[in-house]
């Protein structure tokens, strides 16, 4: 597998195409990158491909907040300008702007 280059990016707000949640980008896979429990429990005629960018999401739906691994097949942009909900935005990010989280800075050795 070649993998291709994220459309989306880190802090990015997206939705999802099919299902009604929303998040925003906290990590990104260049390919598939979780079990094969995972991806066998996706119905077949609606398994994204492996060879494309793999987002984690800090996701919320009008019921609650999670964590969601989604291809980029299957996301789009949020425009609605609001900020996500999901209690652990601060682990992660420092500020929201224009439609953006801003990543924490990290300290390394």
């Amino acid at each position: 597998m070649t993998p291709k280059h994220a459309k989306f990016q880190i802090g990015q707000v997206v939705k999802h195409r099919i299902f009604p949640f929303r998040g925003v980008i906290f990590d990104v896979d260049p390919v598939y990158a979780n079990t094969d429990e995972w991806w066998n429990a996706i119905p077949a005629n609606v398994r994204p491909r492996k060879d494309q960018p793999f987002y984690h999401l800090l996701a919320e739906n009008d019921e609650t907040e999670y964590v969601a691994y989604v291809s980029e097949q299957n996301l789009l942009t949020d425009d609605s300008d609001r900020p996500v909900r999901h209690p652990q935005i601060g682990e992660f990010f420092d500020t929201w702007s224009n439609g953006v989280y801003h990543p924490k800075e990290r300290v390394s050795h």
